[in-house]
């Protein structure tokens, strides 16, 4: 198991939007542009890119399904106290 990953994200508020924006990115629209468009964390500003982190940075689901994916992957939804995400793994 790897002990950092680099991810990025996309955070919105509902479920509703997450289906809406997992929808998007079936359909091949690129990540980093949705994540400009529409997350809500910060990160959204460089594509959703949240750098490299390591186990303990992140809240428990997020951090599970982060350190779960392999290179390239997107995560399906995941809700944590912050709203919905979806995760893509960069590194």
């Amino acid at each position: 198991m790897p002990d950092k990953v680099h991810c990025a994200h996309i955070l919105v508020k509902t479920e509703q939007e997450a289906k809406i924006v997992a929808d998007r990115l079936n359909k091949g629209e690129k990540f980093a542009n949705i994540a400009k468009e529409v997350s809500l964390c910060p990160s959204g500003k460089r594509g959703g890119d949240l750098g490299i982190f390591t186990r303990g940075k992140m809240v428990k689901e997020f951090e599970t399904s982060a350190f779960a994916l392999q290179k390239g992957q997107t995560s399906a939804i995941v809700k944590t106290k912050f709203g919905y995400h979806i995760i893509k793994r960069l590194e």
